[in-house]
């Protein structure tokens, strides 16, 4: 996937040679600019597509691995949505899903990638796909949406990305899921006119015409049908081919063949006088029949075709809705537009290759074959089964000692890889004959040679060739000898790359990988631990509080009363929302039964306490790490995480113990709060008292503690 925070500045330039094998296929020479530009790269909209998918056919079928890459308007629809330290994998999932379901995919790389053993070189293929969600079907539901981040749509203006060919040009697409709801809704919708068309209707013929003008329009078309039938009767007695009658030039009536019937098309007719048409027909011509078809615009067109007996009505029946069936096809296939390719990709079972790629592959399920599952282990279940072999570069760096030493620590984005690792390739000024390095050469044909354009980083056609490029030239630094290989080469099978395949690296602070084959996401010894082990039984929510506390206010305030120790980490979601992780679980439910007691008891003691400062304003909230799960979960996306949780309807300030009774806001009813509960914060503040005189507090605070707790169990008595 494209680090859309990445620039890429330095400058770059690319050398190709052409095959001398591969005649009316030229190269282009590389233009030392700043993008690395250069390469060939197939620009590929709605007017080329059917012929740049059967050229990619051939392509993808011949290839050795193909490398993939995709643009998209937005990562993240709020700021806490973002990817933290402190997200457990199913609250990264969570955020993966949200982010995939908001935003559109404009841009498509796709570049096979194949081993040229004659030049002892890879040949590549770079296509650039525009894609857009257009509605090409009138079906049911609205057209397609999505959320636009301005940081991102900068960053692709900034890269000169074509929002103009995206629009007007780009290929739409229909998923698995909507393609199958299409053609059910086409068709439903085709069978139910053709059946309206040909059902009895004899029980409404008697229904009487009230208005003046419906019975005079009735026998007027009474009239002209007469006509038009005893002159088709007459040209067939006289064995001779009808040639049409006087209602030719008629633009209402217009006589015409349909499946080798005479017919007459109805033009500029309103609905009720298509249906008293109808009705004069079932009344006085059994002979006559009304259809309507669908043409290539979706439209409606009504006919009134001559049969000449019963069989070859039913046969008319039976060859309109064989047509519709097929029309209703052909339109829901022209309709999947863009999924073809993903469907190829799919189909040939070939190693896809992708960079830091989980965010692209979720975006891929989501697009192109339906809603994503709701965790991440039904994710990666269904994912492996349509593509059963992928390679993230991205853990590959991370996981090879060898290449870890060829980029010395440096960053792991994929212009960084490309610039240190395919060098006779980034640049001009080394040496081609060297045998560290592989040759790549990229393909334009001639006759098509207006589709190529002069690829550039940030492209998703060139950022998938250089994915491409930089997997292949770390198989070779990883002892993989292309050159042995007399044709194509299995990587798949290779026992050297191997062990890389069907690993995802989901994040840069998760220090997991998953595996797509078992579905398991395991810590990897590859990735070092940047921050301290995370207990997520051990961390408290806290949201709503006054924005002028900042990380080290909010950790030193809860140490005066837990004690020193207490607090491993603060880590702030945003300016009023925080993840607190305390040293034990016992002090999560004493932080949440200490917070609560401080709100119910108005009293001068309490507005001493050194939590009521957190309190300030009345909106500070708070509650386990399961809450903060289920907040992501869900779909809307207000800036501040507060806002988030106040428009979900959450309305108590603090939420004690996962399965306990939650506490409800002070604002509702004193009777919702049970007996058992008062001796339940009765006990956590003894709890509490006890943590304190561990760390040697004040005689005011232990008088604090003691007055609160006395006050709390008197309440308790009292009630008993």
């Amino acid at each position: 996937m494209t680090n859309l925070t990445l620039v890429w500045a330095r400058s770059q330039a690319l050398t190709l040679r052409l095959l001398p094998s591969l005649p009316r296929f030229r190269h282009f020479s590389a233009a030392a600019d700043s993008d690395g530009g250069g390469v060939a790269v197939k620009k590929v909209t709605r007017s080329n597509f059917e012929a740049a998918l059967e050229d990619l056919r051939t392509r993808v079928r011949e290839s050795d691995f193909v490398a993939v890459d995709i643009e998209m308007t937005g990562v993240t629809s709020a700021p806490w949505r973002d990817s933290f330290e402190f997200d457990r994998s199913d609250v990264r999932y969570l955020k993966l899903k949200d982010s995939a379901e908001k935003f559109a995919v404009v841009q498509f790389g796709v570049c096979p990638f194949r081993w040229e053993a004659s030049q002892s070189s890879f040949v590549a293929h770079p296509h650039n796909f525009y894609v857009f969600p257009r509605k090409e079907l009138p079906v049911h539901g609205p057209s397609s949406e999505f959320l636009c981040q301005t940081t991102s749509i900068d960053f692709l203006a900034k890269y000169q990305f074509d929002f103009n060919a995206c629009i007007h040009e780009g290929i739409s697409y229909l998923s698995r899921e909507q393609e199958a709801e299409a053609f059910k809704f086409l068709s439903s919708e085709y069978l139910d006119g053709l059946a309206n068309s040909f059902c009895n209707l004899e029980e409404h013929v008697d229904i009487p015409l009230v208005r003046t003008s419906d019975l005079l329009f009735s026998e007027r078309m009474k009239i002209r049908f007469q006509e038009w039938r005893t002159a088709i009767l007459r040209s067939s007695s006289k064995c001779c081919t009808y040639e049409g009658g006087a209602d030719d030039n008629d633009t209402q009536f217009q006589t015409v063949f349909f499946k080798m019937r005479p017919a007459i098309k109805l033009n500029g007719f309103s609905s009720n006088q298509l249906k008293l048409i109808q009705l004069v027909l079932r009344k006085h011509f059994k002979d006559l029949v009304y259809i309507r078809v669908a043409d290539e615009n979706f439209s409606w067109q009504r006919r009134v075709v001559y049969v000449d007996s019963e069989e070859d009505k039913a046969l008319l029946k039976k060859e309109v809705q064989e047509d519709l069936i097929r029309n209703a096809d052909e339109k829901v296939r022209s309709a999947v537009g863009f999924r073809h390719v993903v469907d190829l990709l799919a189909s040939e079972g070939k190693l896809i290759v992708g960079h830091n790629c989980l965010l692209d592959l979720a975006h891929i399920y989501c697009k192109f074959f339906g809603p994503l599952p709701s965790s991440m282990d039904k994710f990666v279940s269904a994912l492996h089964e349509k593509f059963p072999h992928i390679i993230d570069t991205k853990h590959l760096l991370n996981s090879s000692q060898a290449i870890q030493y060829l980029m010395k620590n440096n960053s792991k984005s994929l212009s960084s890889a490309f610039y240190r690792l395919c060098h006779n390739v980034s640049s001009v000024s080394q040496n081609f004959t060297s045998n560290t390095y592989l040759r790549f050469e990229v393909q334009a044909d001639e006759s098509g040679s207006s589709c190529f354009k002069s690829g550039a980083s940030h492209e998703a056609g060139y950022d998938a060739f250089m994915t491409g490029c930089v997997f292949a030239q770390a198989c070779s630094h990883m002892g993989i000898k292309f050159d042995m290989h007399t044709a194509s080469c299995d990587l798949i099978r290779n026992e050297k790359i191997k062990k890389y395949i069907n690993i995802l690296y989901p994040s840069w602070n998760s220090r997991t990988v998953i595996h797509l084959d078992t579905g398991i996401e395991n810590p990897d010894s590859s990735y070092r631990h940047k921050y301290p082990v995370i207990i997520f039984s051990n961390i408290v929510l806290i949201w709503g509080f006054p924005s002028k506390f900042k990380p080290k206010d909010l950790k030193e305030l809860i140490c005066k009363v837990f004690g020193r120790d207490s607090v491993i980490s603060v880590f702030y979601i945003d300016r009023t929302s925080a993840l607190i992780q305390f040293s034990k679980k016992e002090l999560v439910n004493d932080f949440l039964v200490s917070k609560d007691s401080l709100e119910r008891n108005n009293d001068p003691v309490s507005v001493l306490h050194p939590l009521t400062k957190l309190l300030e304003g009345g909106n500070t909230c708070a509650a386990d790490y399961d809450t903060y799960r289920d907040i992501c979960a869900t779909s809307a996306s207000k800036i501040l995480f507060a806002e988030q949780a106040d428009s979900l309807g959450i309305s108590w300030k603090t939420k004690v113990g996962t399965g306990s009774q939650d506490i409800q806001d002070a604002s509702c009813n004193e009777k919702t709060t049970a007996d058992n509960s008062l001796i339940k914060h009765a006990s956590g503040m003894n709890k509490v008292l006890k943590s304190q005189s561990k760390h040697q507090p004040s005689c005011g605070d232990i008088l604090d503690s003691l007055y609160v707790s006395k006050s709390l169990l008197g309440k308790a008595m009292r009630s008993t």
